[in-house]
């Protein structure tokens, strides 16, 4: 098999499970926050062994102090799988918030050149968006419980188009 066919059924894959979990939106964003949990508590283990492995008391304690950090970040998720999704939806804000600020910052410095006004562009909507959830969640705080799923699900499908893309240029180039 080709390897434009891989690509392009890696990229038919992708749109069927985006469609999936924009079918079940909160399913997939409870789902998210169990395998963070999970990915918590293993990096969480890990620096607590490896801060007894450092140098230097200061070093160690703050090593074997992040990894409980990380240990009670990861229970807490698996724990409470609801309260998790809520909190990574607001990480999810603050990220646009801060991605979208420092774009428009970008953007500012370069004014004059090509990159200026998609750089600009790019930053406000991150903010706006960032404004649309933190509206929704005032009014619904349980509507929090989509958002991981539903930004999951919209990437998954960008990154089927992505691959489908891919395959028809590498499949053109192959007939070259």
């Amino acid at each position: 098999m080709s390897d434009w066919v891989k690509l392009l059924l890696l990229g038919l894959l992708s749109l069927m499970f985006g469609v999936f979990i924009l079918g079940a939106p909160v399913v997939a964003s409870i789902a998210v926050t169990a395998v963070t949990g999970i990915l918590l508590l293993v990096s969480g283990g890990f620096q607590v062994v490896g801060g007894f492995m450092v140098d230097g008391l200061g070093n160690k304690a703050l090593s074997i102090i992040l990894g409980i950090v990380l240990l009670f970040l990861g229970w807490s998720f698996i724990s409470n799988p609801l309260q998790g999704t809520m909190s990574l939806s607001m990480l999810v804000l603050i990220l646009f918030v801060i991605g979208g600020s420092a774009r428009v910052i970008y953007a500012l410095q370069m004014r004059g050149s090509q990159f200026f006004w998609p750089m600009l562009i790019s930053g406000i909507l991150s903010i706006v968006l960032a404004g649309m959830i933190w509206l929704n969640a005032a009014e619904d705080p349980a509507w929090l419980l989509n958002l991981i799923g539903v930004l999951f699900g919209i990437e998954m499908l960008f990154n089927g188009f992505g691959l489908i893309f891919v395959a028809f240029f590498l499949r053109r180039v192959d007939q070259s």
